[in-house]
């Protein structure tokens, strides 16, 4: 569905020092320098996959959704998407696909909701019948309808976002694009959208490539992600295997039916946290169950839990380690 081979995607940008000397230099001479905001990135995503695209701001991670949709040209390397070179927008292609970009406004801003979701209907050719169905769809499932006959422009963010994904969808793509689509969801709102993208994608199919900072949302919808760092694809597999390769520790949680003295922890790993009677020890991987078993042997434990670090933490770790 999706194939991606030694992509690089390179801009000249104008570059000055401070200063008012350097302001009138630069009129008569101007220094440039190549900034390349991806680098060789290659990667391969099968029909109805959804994958999870991660790495800090300025990773390289929108530039490639951009040359995946056609809104950028590669520098070198090749992109196919549904067997098609995105920058050559043509329309076969762009009827199938769809990008959602949380810092992006693609409604029209003075038109009411329902207006906007009418031009898109026009844009994409739907007839009467299938635009009703999706768009009845849409709304049910998004709770739209309170916001139908508000212009664009005075909606909240998170509404405005739920507003987006609708009109992107409303022409069913087989290749979802997305780009932030949580943000400035409350977080009732983050766990609607989050169920309704794993229903469609499990109703129709769909390939998705999902890129955000709400780690909820990549654990919640995609066993495998690709982690961009400056550029240059880090790590391409399952987020499984992500956890187990950067994370050498497990965090134990234990609730014991009454606190004990600090000193009672040494030799069971390093406490991270302490709330009375409840520890939060770290502790090495391979250790986890025998340090289990010997807290349950000699303590007075209500209650313990198992748990792998927050996946905020490992991605940093990778980053860090790269």
């Amino acid at each position: 569905m999706i194939e991606v081979r030694d992509l690089a995607k390179h801009f000249r940008v104008h570059r000055r020092q401070p200063g008012l000397r350097a302001a009138f230099r630069a009129l008569v001479h101007r220094e440039h320098v190549t900034v390349h905001a991806v680098d060789q990135v290659s990667f391969t995503i099968p029909t109805g996959e959804v994958v999870g695209f991660l790495g800090p701001n300025g990773a390289g991670k929108t530039t490639t959704l951009k040359c995946l949709t056609g809104l950028l040209h590669p520098t070198v390397g090749s992109v196919r998407v549904l067997g098609h070179t995105p920058h050559r927008r043509e329309p076969a292609f762009l009827r199938r696909i769809s990008l959602v970009m949380g810092q992006r406004n693609a409604l029209f801003w003075d038109l009411p909701a329902a207006d906007a979701f009418e031009v898109n209907r026009a844009i994409y050719g739907l007839t009467g019948a299938a635009y009703r169905s999706a768009l009845d769809e849409l709304v049910t499932l998004l709770d739209l309808e309170p916001l139908l006959t508000k212009q664009v422009r005075v909606l909240s963010l998170g509404e405005r976002m739920r507003c987006e994904l609708a009109g992107a969808l409303l022409h069913r793509p087989d290749v979802l694009f997305l780009d932030e689509p949580t943000l400035g969801l409350d977080v009732n709102g983050q766990a609607a959208v989050r169920a309704f993208l794993r229903d469609y994608n499990a109703r129709y199919g769909a390939t998705v490539l999902l890129t955000s900072h709400y780690m909820g949302d990549v654990t919640a919808l995609a066993r495998r992600v690709l982690v961009i760092d400056r550029g240059t694809l880090r790590f391409d597999g399952d987020l499984a295997a992500l956890v187990e390769a950067h994370s050498p520790h497990r965090l134990i949680r234990v609730t014991l039916r009454e606190a004990v003295p600090a000193q009672t922890w040494v030799g069971f790993g390093e406490v991270s946290a302490a709330d009375g009677a409840v520890v939060t020890l770290v502790v090495p991987r391979a250790e986890t169950a025998a340090v289990a078993a010997r807290l349950l042997a000699t303590l007075p434990v209500e209650d313990v839990a198992i748990e792998d670090p927050p996946v905020e933490d490992i991605i940093r770790a990778v980053f860090t380690h790269a």
